[in-house]
């Protein structure tokens, strides 16, 4: 009995994977429609645009200090150039 519902199901196994796509689409829409979903996606949203704020904070203050560095160094090398020119003079 069970070997022939195997081999008409094998007949028909287009129409077998048709309507499991079917299916699938029809438990994939409730889920995605459940209040719980909803939820722990509002969730996630939350917490990836909280990081990528603190991100942002992190690059801005490593910018902010290479333009310090930056700008003590080339104050550091005017100096250099300053004091070598005047010894020189003496």
């Amino acid at each position: 009995m069970y070997k022939d519902l195997r081999d008409k199901a094998f007949e028909h196994k287009h129409a077998l994977i048709f309507v499991g796509g079917i299916a699938a689409a029809v438990v994939g829409k409730k889920i995605l429609e459940s209040k719980t979903t909803k939820d722990y996606a509002a969730k996630g949203m939350a917490k990836v645009l909280t990081c990528k704020s603190e991100l942002e904070e992190s690059i801005q203050d490593i910018k902010d200090n290479a333009e310090d560095i930056h700008t003590d160094a080339k104050a550091a090398k005017k100096e250099a150039v300053c004091v070598d020119i005047t010894a020189e003079d003496e």
